[in-house]
């Protein structure tokens, strides 16, 4: 069986093709937050070798699994690593308000480096090592630089990232142990993202920047194919993404809508974007019927999805448009108190941005948007130690009180406690 069946890029607004040896990432006559590039499959040849008894066969534990609708076709420019096929966890929890009978947590805080944007960051180097090159750089919040920082440091290839100065300090930590060059830019992801296009530009580094990038969805799209394969080879009704850049959305109804084309799927998942309202540039385009965003000064606990202008923008209102999606506004409250009752009612630490999806549902059950009935699948994108910051006010971090080393110390505590 062949490796890869990619054909070409295709421009998102203008559909015009480019082939993979041009070595573009964004439609030159439509510049780069209008001219996101999909990448194009031959899947013809596939409807009948990509079966469901094929994939349960397969032993290959992690996303390469589905290389086939993956854009890499030297397999040794692979690197080794547990990425992908995470969990997807039945919450059945007691959280105060009604939850529909079949909602389910992919829970992606498992990954490497503790979040889903390893998906993104092992097609990326993977496609930088079959193009020989040594060295990356990204612009992130963090978890997509602390993804790049540990797939570079285990290539063995020179890694810069640039990063906003008030980032979590956990993820800074992150990056600087996996041997990255740490930027901190006095400003906004936004003037990070473009001084890192500019530092590529300058030097030939190979940008793993979101959106930009077009085959960063790729990774991310395993995600649908992933859900679908655990759920038994079937679409769920709904899936909730936290939403920034608008690149997870994008992946996810890329992976969908591979699966309905393969006829592997007979309808798409409603896809539900969820944001802060303080970063809220997407759903507020949706509900304007615009076909592009609108800059906001982005302003949220959820550091992962700050974003002043979504780069992925086309992509994202595409996905919700094209599935009869929607969005959802969150307030940062809302977004700690889910940080907060995944803690305690789930056991699943997750940092503010991952938990959006639950504060979205827990919107959406109020208003109706989601009955009982509904079959409901919520990403938790990362792992909530990359931000104890906020899983500390979201949990109301406490001292706890010192005790001498006996049973008696003990029960006064226990006896003292509400």
């Amino acid at each position: 069986m062949s490796f890869s069946f990619v054909k070409d890029l295709v421009c998102v607004s203008c559909d015009r093709r480019y082939a993979l040896a041009d070595n573009i990432h964004t439609c030159p006559d439509c510049g780069p937050l209008r001219g996101t590039l999909d990448v194009a499959y031959d899947l013809s040849p596939l409807k009948e070798q990509l079966t469901t008894d094929l994939l349960q066969a397969r032993q290959e534990p992690t996303l390469w699994r589905y290389h086939e609708l993956l854009p890499i076709g030297q397999p040794d420019a692979i690197m080794p690593t547990a990425t992908g096929m995470t969990p997807l966890c039945h919450l059945d929890i007691d959280v105060g308000f009604a939850l529909p009978q079949r909602v389910y947590a992919k829970d992606d805080t498992r990954m490497a480096s503790g979040s889903s944007k390893d998906r993104a960051t092992a097609v990326a180097v993977a496609r930088a090592r079959e193009l020989g090159l040594t060295k990356v750089a990204a612009a992130s919040t963090g978890n997509a630089a602390s993804s790049l920082a540990m797939f570079a440091a285990r290539a063995g290839m020179t890694c810069y990232i640039f990063v906003p100065a008030d980032a979590p300090v956990a993820k800074l930590q992150q990056i600087q142990a996996h041997g990255a060059h740490l930027f901190m830019v006095e400003g906004t992801y936004d003037q990070a993202f473009d001084l890192c296009a500019q530092f590529c530009e300058a030097t030939g580094c190979y940008s793993r920047n979101t959106a930009t990038n077009p085959f960063l969805a790729e990774g991310k799209k395993t995600l649908a194919l992933e859900i679908w394969e655990q759920l038994g080879f079937r679409a769920p009704e709904f899936v909730l993404v936290p939403v920034g850049d608008g690149c997870i959305l994008g992946g996810v109804q890329k992976g969908f809508r591979d699966l309905l084309d393969l006829e592997l799927i007979s309808r798409m998942p409603r896809l539900v974007g969820v944001q802060a309202y303080g970063s809220a540039a997407l759903a507020t385009a949706w509900q304007e019927e615009s076909d592009s965003c609108s800059p906001v000064a982005a302003e949220t606990v959820a550091d992962s999805i700050a974003v002043d202008q979504p780069r992925d923008q086309v992509k994202a209102l595409r996905a919700i448009r094209e599935t009869g999606g929607f969005f959802i506004k969150v307030r940062d409250e809302a977004i700690l108190d889910a940080v907060s009752l995944l803690a305690s009612r789930a056991g699943m630490l997750v940092e503010p941005a991952a938990a959006t999806p639950f504060a979205g549902l827990r919107v959406g059950m109020a208003s109706g948007l989601f009955k009982r009935e509904s079959e409901v699948v919520l990403l938790h994108t990362g792992h909530g130690l990359k931000d104890m910051a906020a899983v500390s006010a979201a949990t109301r971090w406490n001292q706890p009180k010192r005790i001498a080393p006996d049973l008696q110390s003990v029960n006064a505590v226990l006896n003292d406690t509400p």
